[in-house]
């Protein structure tokens, strides 16, 4: 009786005694799920490791060579003139790139001391500007860049957003503080011809700034920040905005402004007639303008081969000191006796 009592109660819902079934998160067996596939699992053997070493140093080292060699053959001419442009008897910087009364016209002087095979880059630097600062990057409307009916969409575009109640286009910091210094260039006494035909990328062309959207109550605030653009022509034609409105990643960028299909000779003497209009003396920035050639690697830039040297140059010294290590206590591979509860108590 007791026992048949105790079976009853253990039944639990007088279901017949079947336990109620639980839905299991267990996944289907596989051998993916279970990790039984086939697996290689090679075995470090010293030999393996100083060849895996030498390999990868073989290949880098010479990669390297050829970039620092690549970037060592680009021609650069860097002129900075943000200072150099401004009168000496000046002496509030700020004042004076604010004062529109005042004439920002400066001639600059560039002697070429190696000959630049054509094209020749034209670019702009700025220093000290932080297009990557989290609200200005934000400062700008795809989709009103994009379509003429999205014309009034003006999300995230403050301060730059309307004016007396009517959107501006393109609107947000980005458009506005766009670069406004002018470069017009002379070779002893001969016109240089800068084209500024495809500076920006084609597909920014194509799918990122609308063929019929044209600039709308821009740069009409209180205050200017940069360029003005050309209200008849639509922002895929005006390239200066869209290479402008690829914002950099760092404080130190340079810009595309033009090319030169020409080629320039050694001690050719380029004259350079500028408008310093931008202003980057309220925040302690710098303006260079920039004359490169290109190579198979791009511009100058010795970190990449200097990277791939240094590589190479570490897996060499690794694989010489593991083979020096190998020849001058081998190891049994394998060996027991150097599993850490195998060693001998310390001082016996």
């Amino acid at each position: 009786m007791d026992s048949h009592a105790a079976g009853s109660s253990s039944g639990g819902s007088g279901d017949g005694g079947a336990a109620p079934r639980r839905n299991s998160r267990k996944p289907k067996y596989s051998k993916f799920t279970q990790q039984e596939l086939p697996a290689c699992k090679p075995i470090l053997t010293p030999k393996w490791v100083i060849s895996v070493f030498v390999l990868v140093g073989v290949i880098f080292v010479p990669i390297g060579v050829a970039s620092l060699r690549a970037s060592r053959q680009v021609v650069e001419i860097v002129d900075r003139y943000d200072d150099a442009c401004v009168p000496t008897n000046v002496t509030d910087k700020l004042a004076y790139i604010r004062d529109k009364t005042i004439p920002k016209t400066c001639t600059r002087s560039l002697t070429i001391t190696k000959e630049m095979k054509r094209p020749i880059f034209v670019y702009y630097q700025l220093d000290n500007f932080y297009q990557n600062h989290r609200r200005y990057v934000k400062s700008r409307n795809d989709e009103q860049l994009r379509d003429k009916s999205k014309a009034g969409k003006t999300d995230n575009c403050d301060p730059e957003a309307t004016v007396d109640g009517k959107p501006i286009v393109p609107c947000g910091l980005i458009a506005w503080s766009l670069f406004n210094d002018t470069y017009t260039l002379r070779r002893n006494n001969e016109n240089l011809t800068v084209d500024k035909k495809d500076i920006s990328w084609k597909s920014d062309r194509e799918h990122k700034f609308g063929s019929d959207v044209f600039p709308t109550n821009f740069q009409k605030g209180p205050l200017q920040g940069g360029k003005i653009l050309n209200s008849t022509m639509p922002l895929s034609e005006q390239e200066d905005l869209i290479v402008w409105m690829r914002t950099a990643a760092l404080p130190t960028f340079r810009k595309l402004y033009g090319r030169i299909h020409v080629d320039l000779k050694v001690n050719d003497t380029i004259t350079v007639h500028l408008e310093n209009n931008y202003n980057t003396y309220s925040f302690g920035g710098k303006k260079k303008l920039v004359l490169s050639t290109t190579t198979w690697l791009g511009g100058k830039n010795d970190f990449l081969g200097l990277a791939y040297l240094t590589v190479g140059g570490l897996c060499f010294f690794l694989a010489f000191a593991f083979t020096l290590l190998y020849l001058i206590k081998p190891r049994k591979l394998g060996d027991n006796n150097y599993l850490s509860w195998n060693r001998p108590p310390v001082g016996r």
